[in-house]
């Protein structure tokens, strides 16, 4: 069995295709990111990184070309089956924490589980066991207006790793904090993903945090090139 976890062939991916104002944003982008490996994606704002991210974690659908996650293609599925995949398969962070503000920080990471058929007893032990390995259990009955951003982002990172996926996908995750926060965070973010196993890819311009990970992509006129 390929230890292949994310599996991109040929993407293609333009806006407003037709139109004198179209913009080819991939052109035959291709990636391979294995079991556990940490892949860095760097490239100016604009270059096309969280359209890379959003049809790689199934939330866009490339104009052309393979998406394969687990081996197994996801072009061309229903929207609930990719749906379902994404909720089970994916875990996405973003530069900003996007936590329900009605909610603390527990219940953040409670709802997707509870989304995914996991009781309530199982989703709040998990919740807490993933707030306390980031430094934040003490914070789990906060809602997210009294927590620091470095907080925020790290309950971000639990939800996004609540369903236990495969694969993470991170958009300048730490874009929003100060360097010395953004430093802090980002090693959280290592760490936790090296516990438990599983495969990320991690936008950033920042090129020291890049250089933290296994592999440093560019995205380069629609295709990723070794950086």
């Amino acid at each position: 069995m390929s230890d292949v976890v994310l599996e991109l062939q040929g993407v293609e991916k333009t806006y407003n295709r037709g139109r004198p104002n179209a913009v080819e944003v991939l052109s035959g982008a291709d990636l391979a990111v294995r079991a556990g490996e940490m892949v860095a994606l760097v490239a100016p704002s604009g270059a096309g990184k969280s359209t890379l991210l959003h049809i790689a974690g199934l939330l866009d659908v490339a104009d052309a070309g393979s998406v394969r996650i687990g081996g197994r293609e996801m072009v061309g599925l229903s929207d609930r089956r990719r749906t379902a995949v994404r909720r089970r398969e994916v875990g996405f962070v973003y530069q900003f924490h996007h936590l329900l503000p009605e909610f603390s920080a527990l219940e953040n990471v409670m709802l997707p589980q509870l989304a995914n058929g996991t009781g309530r007893a199982n989703a709040m032990t998990r919740a807490g066991d993933l707030l306390s390995r980031v430094g934040v259990g003490a914070r789990a009955d906060h809602r997210p207006a009294a927590m620091s951003g470095g907080e925020q982002q790290r309950v971000a990172f639990c939800r996004a790793l609540a369903n236990e996926p495969r694969l993470l996908l991170a958009d300048e995750p730490t874009g929003n904090l100060d360097p010395a926060t953004s430093d802090r965070v980002f090693e959280t973010l290592i760490e936790l993903a090296r516990d438990t196993g599983l495969s990320a890819v991690i936008a950033t311009h920042n090129m020291a945090l890049a250089a933290r990970m296994d592999r440093v992509l560019r995205l380069e006129n629609g295709g990723l090139v070794a950086a």
